[in-house]
């Protein structure tokens, strides 16, 4: 597989001199798997500058789109994914739908005439929806996973293994507390069901679904002082990042979906200071920061 990251920002866009070295577009994550067959994961600002790259190629796209959940910093940047507006392009979008509103309707809605010039049925690709819970597909030569994450609405992180490699996407997910649980309204009951019948730490679920990644890729929103402030907010701070990647023995992690307000200053200081504590607790798995432009082969 090989890996590059189009958008590692988190909620909104963050462009500027100040983030230059790791970026202020929202997710996107181009993954390459034998005979070049092409996923992508979310439609963050991200995937504009990836478009831009496809059509430049001169080839026809064939690819799968899958998304997280549709809070707009990852479905964004699909009104502006030019591959999408071109006839012989064939993309499958992935994702999670809730009872009342389906995957196409999501997308659709982004699209709407009150918000956009062109609505989603007016686009030349051939687009197909597939919606996913927690299940296992075929992608290409590779099998897609799903599982549930803490999140407001339903969302998903994903892992994908083809070939004896593995990935694991996890963009937004907060640690999951039983009394938290019992006063945040904002998580689908499917999903507080789901952890919640746990009786050891109910965040195994997530353990045992990244188990022996080799690469995960996984929410660092906040330091720890700043999540006091932002519990029920779905997002994660870096150590309980560490925490998962250490339990569920993975080769690689990757910080990823970066505040808005960090700079690469931030950045840089958190992923110092994850490294000290790996070293201090002697873990054994590598710790990169996600940046725009980032490659990784394996």
């Amino acid at each position: 597989m090989r890996l590059k990251f189009w958008g590692t920002r988190g909620s909104i866009p963050a462009p500027g001199k100040d983030t230059v070295r790791y970026g202020g577009n929202t997710p996107c994550v181009e993954v390459r798997l034998s005979n070049n067959n092409l996923v992508i994961f979310d439609a963050g600002t991200g995937i504009r500058a990836l478009g831009d790259k496809l059509i430049a190629s001169g080839e026809s796209v064939r690819a799968y789109l899958v998304i997280s959940h549709p809070h707009w910093d990852h479905i964004q940047g699909f009104p502006f994914f030019k591959p999408a507006f071109i006839s012989g392009n064939e993309f499958t979008i992935v994702g999670p739908q809730s009872r009342h509103v389906t995957l196409r309707q999501m997308m659709a809605h982004l699209m709407d005439k009150a918000y956009f010039p062109i609505q989603l049925n007016k686009l030349k690709a051939n687009i197909k929806f597939m919606p996913m819970r927690e299940e296992s597909a075929k992608v290409f030569d590779a099998v897609l996973t799903s599982c549930f994450v803490n999140h407001p609405l339903l969302a998903l992180g994903y892992r994908l293994d083809a070939a004896g490699r593995s990935l694991v996407y996890i963009s937004d997910n907060e640690p999951f507390d039983r009394e938290v649980a019992t006063s945040v309204k904002n998580v689908d009951s499917t999903i507080v069901r789901k952890y919640s019948k746990s009786k050891a730490d109910p965040n195994q679920h997530i353990i045992d679904f990244v188990k022996g990644a080799d690469i995960f890729i996984h929410d660092a929103t906040y330091t720890p002082e700043e999540y006091v402030n932002h519990v029920g907010w779905g997002h994660s701070h870096y150590l309980f990042c560490l925490k998962i990647a250490h339990e569920a023995g993975v080769k690689k992690l990757i910080l990823f979906h970066h505040h808005q307000t960090h700079d690469d200053a931030t950045v840089d200081d958190i992923l110092a200071k994850c490294r000290r504590e790996i070293k201090t607790r002697s873990y054994k798995f590598e710790c990169h920061a996600a940046a725009e432009g980032m490659e990784i082969e394996w």
